[in-house]
């Protein structure tokens, strides 16, 4: 009996590693990789003390207090998402062959038309090939991660090998001026990222969430075709401005997030102490630190970067790790668990290899 159990388990080896081999040979797994990060901030610049003359109730040293920013940047009334995106793309290709992407991804809930997409313009400024695939997608917070998503089917479906990867925001155009709240959180940035594919990398995976029923309390009303929404003129948030529930997108974070993490680590089976860094998405100190300590996530694998830029929505996450790169923070082989959750309301979250 033991004999022919032996066999059995034997030849289950055999038929697994023949199994992987011819994977491996068909490019059956297809791990991707972050090989290029480059940001761009607009030269405006909103510091705190800046808000505290506009609002003398309010003092530059509380604000850096309580969010965790002492300043943001501002595009100016000419710059769009697409006029960022092309100077992080240009900085990229100092050190990247730009014919070799054969797909672009743009993530923007600013973009600078209806039609057409900022990412089939964004072709012809930056000279790219003209047989190349190119689409926007609208997603907030969350959108850095569904990138990362989106181009790991792409690379695996054999559609592309190289690609650009850009998370571009402008929310400050929707702010309104007396809003002190929001334009104390956030600011405007572009951040372009190469993804390839990388058949050494673990093939980690993603875990993606939505929940419809929040998509009230972080919105912009006018601007699209849906016109039944009520004038809200009693206050500074009227219809064409940004209108952020603070205490309701608090309580979506905690309430999910410690959960996207625990799955995360599940889905990919590894423990918080396989982890060496945790880069959420940058929304404001108090909500990460919160988020820290709720997760218990050590202080030290935890990374918090949104003192100079504020929150710049999609971008917050390659722009940390791009920060992280420029300190020596991160070595080859260090293993990153990224999560990005808000606006929609969504969320998702991976690990990846650097």
């Amino acid at each position: 009996m033991e004999c022919i159990f032996n066999t059995i388990l034997n030849m289950s080896i055999i038929i697994v590693d023949l199994f992987f081999n011819f994977a491996k040979k068909k490019n059956l797994f297809n791990m991707i990789k972050v090989s290029k990060i480059e940001y761009y901030l607009p030269e405006n610049v909103l510091t705190n003390e800046d808000l505290e003359k506009e609002f003398p109730e309010w003092s530059s040293d509380r604000i850096h207090e309580k969010v965790g920013i002492r300043q943001r940047h501002i595009a100016s009334d000419g710059e769009t998402v697409l006029e960022l995106a092309v100077k992080s793309s240009e900085k990229l290709f100092e050190n990247y062959d730009r014919n070799k992407v054969d797909f672009i991804l743009f993530c923007t809930q600013s973009p600078d038309y209806f039609l057409p997409t900022t990412a089939c313009i964004l072709q012809d400024r930056l000279g790219l090939r003209r047989n190349i695939g190119a689409m926007d997608f609208n997603l907030g917070c969350s959108g850095f991660v569904y990138g990362l998503a989106f181009a790991k089917g792409l690379i695996a479906a054999g559609i592309a090998k190289s690609i650009l990867l850009i998370t571009s925001e402008t929310y400050t155009k929707h702010i309104n001026p007396k809003d002190k709240a929001n334009r104390s959180i956030f600011g405007d940035a572009s951040a372009s990222v190469i993804v390839e594919k990388d058949e050494n990398a673990k093939d980690y995976q993603f875990c993606l969430g939505t929940d419809g029923s929040g998509a009230e309390n972080l919105i912009v009303k006018k601007g699209a075709f849906k016109t039944d929404f009520q004038l809200n003129p009693e206050n500074e948030f009227h219809p064409e401005n940004l209108y952020m529930n603070g205490p309701e997108i608090f309580n979506f974070t905690i309430e999910n997030i410690p959960g996207l993490v625990r799955e995360t680590l599940e889905t990919n089976g590894v423990t918080m102490d396989d982890i060496d860094h945790f880069v959420f998405h940058q929304a404001n100190s108090f909500m990460l630190n919160y988020l820290r300590k709720k997760t218990k996530i050590p202080a030290e694998k935890f990374y918090i970067d949104m003192e100079n830029t504020g929150n710049t929505v999609s971008a917050t996450i390659p722009i940390a790790l791009r920060n992280m790169m420029d300190k020596g923070m991160l070595k080859e082989g260090d293993r990153v668990l990224m999560a990005g959750f808000g606006v929609g309301y969504s969320w998702g979250a991976t690990v990846l290899e650097i």
